[in-house]
């Protein structure tokens, strides 16, 4: 084993372009001091970011190496997410899951923090050298060890505990249960930082340590970075928006109306008094929410009274404009919606 040699080190890294902090540098991050003994004695870096304040708002993606086509397009599409709205993306640069949440960061313009397990000048993996490159222009790289270490199984295990430390919270993208980022996952628990997994496919063993994560209550399930912003947000002031499913244009009818519109046959007629006693409103309610239910293009006058608007025939169509979506009305047939809504309110058409 060779004899450390600091001065040498340093002159390494002057050439290289990297720089040393140590605790009480202007760049050092403060939340690395909740490590207690943990804490390193000093970082080098190399890249143009200032590592303070790009973990001031900074979320920790990891994985596996060999993600699945799902989670290398999950953890890109949350990177990007979370970089278009200000968000630095911290990983360890290796394949899989790590190489596309920097990808996804470095695609959203926002810096991205590589963590390393060997010198900041050795490229590991290999193929990842352009990948660092541009970290290096438009994030910055991490590591404990001094220019020129080459990496080892323990370093891997020990740079985890600073992904963890130097992010408000860490997501688990893609893990099997013997995923080197529950180890990472582990060390955010041991902080006190929030931990996240995204679900996979129940037959997928890439996800397995995500769903024992989520099994055991140690990780909250996270699918969009709209919730993953939420979760390591301002309590109250980054609240993910409530998922719907799509807007129809019979949302916009009012209750009565609904009642009325459940009633009305789809094929042959019934009659107003008929469509009352079903929807279960009064007659002169029906024969209102009727007219205007006729007005808007839902219903038609026949014979036999009253029945929902059959759509015009494909091959015989009267314009060029395209005929509405059918809406799934889960019984026997289906109507179709009318291309326009309107609040149904005033006097009927008797």
């Amino acid at each position: 084993m060779t004899a450390a040699d600091p001065a040498a080190d340093l002159a390494t890294g002057e050439r290289l372009g990297a720089r040393l902090i140590v605790p009480g540098s202007p760049e050092w991050p403060t939340q690395l001091d909740q490590l207690g003994a943990a804490r390193p004695l000093g970082l080098w870096l190399h890249g143009s970011a200032d590592l303070r304040f790009s973990c001031l708002r900074s979320v920790a993606i990891v994985g596996a190496r060999s993600a699945t086509p799902y989670g290398l397009h999950v953890a890109a599409e949350f990177a990007l997410g979370l970089g278009e709205d200000g968000w630095t993306v911290v990983s360890g640069g290796a394949y899989g899951v790590d190489g596309a949440a920097h990808r996804g960061a470095l695609a959203s313009d926002t810096p991205t923090v590589v963590v390393l397990a060997c010198g900041v000048d050795v490229a590991y993996p290999r193929g990842h050298h352009q990948l660092f490159a541009a970290a290096r222009e438009q994030g910055v790289i991490v590591s404990e060890c001094p220019p020129g270490v080459n990496p080892t199984r323990a370093r891997f295990l020990i740079r985890n505990r600073l992904i963890a430390a130097l992010s408000r919270g860490t997501v688990v993208v893609e893990a099997a249960l013997r995923s080197g980022a529950l180890n990472t996952a582990a060390h955010a628990l041991t902080l006190n930082r929030h931990l996240a997994a995204v679900p996979g496919p129940v037959t997928s063993m890439m996800s397995a340590g995500c769903h024992r994560l989520l099994r055991e209550r140690k990780a909250t399930c996270v699918t969009t970075p709209e919730e993953v912003i939420e979760l390591v947000g301002t309590i109250g002031g980054d609240l993910a928006p409530c998922a719907r499913g799509p807007a129809v244009p019979r949302d916009a009818l009012n209750e009565v109306t609904r009642k009325v519109l459940d009633a009305v046959p789809s094929r042959g007629g019934a009659g107003p008094a008929s469509i009352a006693l079903s929807a279960g409103v009064s007659l002169d309610a029906t024969l209102s929410a009727l007219g205007g239910l006729a007005a808007a293009g839902y219903v038609e006058r026949v014979e036999k009274g009253w029945r929902l608007r059959r759509p015009a025939s494909a091959s015989y169509r009267k314009s060029d404009a395209p005929l509405p979506d059918p809406v799934d009305s889960s019984g026997a047939d289906a109507f179709i919606e009318p291309p326009e809504t309107e609040a149904l309110v005033g006097p009927s058409d008797r």
